[in-house]
């Protein structure tokens, strides 16, 4: 197998552990995000955008209010992206206050912009160009999971994973079955996740069809997606 891409190598990273939610919004954590990128990429650089005479890091209009960008160089490849400088129900804030109306309420206050609603921006518009790159881009699109995952099991728990199979009828055609499902010559080549998957699979099946019923089959959800062996045949 070849070389991973950054993407992949970003985008497989579960989050899920660093994110804030806040008014039905999800936030990840800049210090996280960025300690993960340079961790795996230790040259990676990012630059805020800075515009005008002053070198203000961000563009104002005063009709439609702030928007600050970024961009990230990694390995030589640079993404930018943007992000307008919102309060927390994600209304646009200018220079000066102002009001606005919703069917439940009336007067709404929206204060004026500080600078440390600017740099809140900036940091999130960092989260947001690291995505670019794969690091929690899953969490954009409302995924629990990210779909990608490379790593591959070990061969302990290949072997545990084939040690399931046997507990069903005809072990050999449902091994079989598997492994062209997942395009693999053993169980030893599945990634992570379609370990899980396929336990899952079993234990669906051995509830529908009462298989085995006195030996339980594992829950693969155990720690960090890895199953756990209750009993094993010899």
């Amino acid at each position: 197998m070849g070389e991973k891409s950054i993407f992949e190598k970003l985008f497989e990273i579960n989050v899920n552990e660093h994110i804030e939610k806040k008014d039905g919004l999800v936030y990840l954590s800049w210090p996280y995000a960025w300690a993960e990128v340079k961790k795996k990429f230790p040259d990676a650089t990012y630059k805020i955008r800075l515009f005008g005479e002053r070198q203000l890091p961000y563009v104002f209009d005063e009709n439609v209010g702030y928007m600050v960008f970024t961009e990230v160089t990694i390995d030589g490849l640079t993404h930018m992206m943007w992000l307008p400088v919102l309060n927390s129900a994600n209304k646009a804030l200018k220079a000066e206050g102002y009001t606005y109306d919703t069917k439940f309420r009336k007067d709404i206050l929206v204060e004026p912009a500080t600078m440390f609603d600017i740099n809140k921006a900036l940091m999130r518009c960092l989260v947001k160009n690291l995505a670019m790159f794969g690091l929690g881009l899953y969490i954009y699109s409302g995924e629990d999971l990210p779909e990608i995952e490379t790593e591959k099991i070990s061969a302990k728990d290949a072997t545990i994973l084939k040690n399931v199979v046997k507990h069903f009828d005809e072990p050999d055609k449902l091994y079989a079955m598997l492994l062209k499902k997942y395009n693999v010559s053993s169980f030893k080549e599945l990634t992570v996740k379609q370990r899980v998957e396929i336990l899952e699979g079993l234990n669906q099946l051995e509830r529908n069809h009462e298989i085995k019923s006195d030996d339980r089959i594992y829950d693969p959800r155990g720690a960090e997606g890895q199953a756990e062996a209750e009993s094993l045949p010899n």
